[in-house]
């Protein structure tokens, strides 16, 4: 199993995934509502559109922009079901189980620390 680090240099090599970066607003957004609360976000959203063994609308559940966690799930293929079998091998038509709901939120959550902290200092 590879680290988050790991995880988050492999999708760097991706020409499509490595073009996501947080908006202003996004990261304004993360500013005014706090990591803790964007976490609890994107646990609900990973919870709510990804968990179910077939979730509605799978491929195009997850908006491109609009909040950071979307913006976040596309950078890191937890977009949809079939970019978790493709990069993480998370077979389709099953439940996603609670580790594994947890560790899609840890890796999220570290990309949006590093896109913010890429751009703080910038």
């Amino acid at each position: 199993m590879q680290t988050v680090k790991e995880a988050l240099d492999k999708l760097q090599q991706s020409a499509f995934r490595a073009r996501f970066h947080l908006s202003e607003p996004d990261k304004e957004y993360v500013r005014t509502r706090g990591m803790e609360t964007i976490r609890r976000h994107a646990a609900d959203f990973v919870g709510q559109r990804l968990a179910p063994a077939n979730p509605h609308n799978d491929g195009k559940q997850t908006p491109m922009r609009g909040h950071p966690v979307f913006v976040a799930q596309h950078a890191c293929a937890c977009c949809c079901r079939g970019c978790l079998e493709k990069w993480y091998r998370v077979p389709r038509g099953r439940p996603l189980r609670d580790d594994e709901q947890e560790r899609i939120v840890r890796l999220l959550m570290a990309w949006i620390v590093r896109e913010m902290d890429r751009t703080e200092t910038a």
